[in-house]
């Protein structure tokens, strides 16, 4: 975009604006009395109080956010990294935490019009993440960032947003940690005997793969076959060893 139609632009903005111009009239002392005693009215300087509404960043909001990262680092540290051993989505589950969080914060004083609320809600509908690879279970533990954040920001009491952070942390170790449920590794692999993956041939399917990759295979599902390079991509489902159940 060239500098000329720039300024261009700026002129039209301006030339929108409307431009009150303010001319010298005479006007009676009583009327000066009158204005003069509508502007020291103690009502009115209340409403103006009222309808300024300042963000307060006080104690309570640094103690809330430190609660809600430090949360988050337990999850992240001790659950999530252990068992996937990822650093993709790390800096993802970090930021959208904490602008959830801020935004929230902010929106607590800020009244929102109807055109202001489907803007910012475009805005995020344009902010889509186009990874087409991330799995269920990132997107569970994205939500679940959401979420504090989102609980974090309305400051409630110390004990209670505790309470929530405890009950969020216990269930996610408890439910994703091997301590409840086996966690099931899934991988997709490229197979070329293209003659073992009729129905009949499943069993010895079972046996070829767990000789092939050593791992205790318990089922597998057949993807995508490809008869000219007779090649098949095959699905293949085992649990971790340090699986308890």
């Amino acid at each position: 975009m060239s500098s000329k139609t720039i300024l261009t632009f700026i002129l039209f903005l301006f030339l929108l604006m409307p431009v009150k111009v303010c001319l010298p009239q005479k006007t009676d002392p009583t009327e000066t009395e009158i204005s003069q005693s509508d502007e020291t009215d103690p009502t009115d300087k209340k409403a103006d109080k009222k309808n300024k509404k300042v963000v307060e960043i006080n104690e309570r909001f640094f103690i809330s956010m430190g609660i809600d990262i430090a949360a988050m680092i337990l999850i992240i540290f001790l659950v999530y990294y252990p068992n996937y051993k990822k650093f993709d989505y790390i800096f993802t589950f970090i930021i959208f935490n904490l602008v959830i969080f801020l935004l929230t914060f902010v929106l607590k004083y800020v009244k929102l019009s109807m055109g202001a609320a489907f803007g910012l809600f475009a805005v995020f509908s344009m902010l889509r993440y186009r990874t087409a690879g991330i799995s269920m279970k990132d997107m569970t533990y994205l939500f679940i960032f959401i979420a504090m954040g989102l609980v974090g920001a309305i400051q409630l009491e110390y004990q209670q947003l505790g309470v929530i952070y405890i009950v969020i942390l216990a269930a996610t170790f408890l439910l994703d940690g091997d301590f409840l449920f086996k966690r099931e590794v899934c991988k997709t692999i490229l197979y070329e005997n293209i003659e073992m993956i009729k129905p009949e041939n499943h069993e010895a399917l079972l046996e070829d793969l767990k000789k092939r990759t050593g791992l205790n295979i318990h089922r597998i599902a057949i993807g995508r076959i490809d008869f000219l390079k007779d090649m098949a991509r095959v699905k293949i489902y085992y649990y971790e060893k340090n699986s308890v159940l």
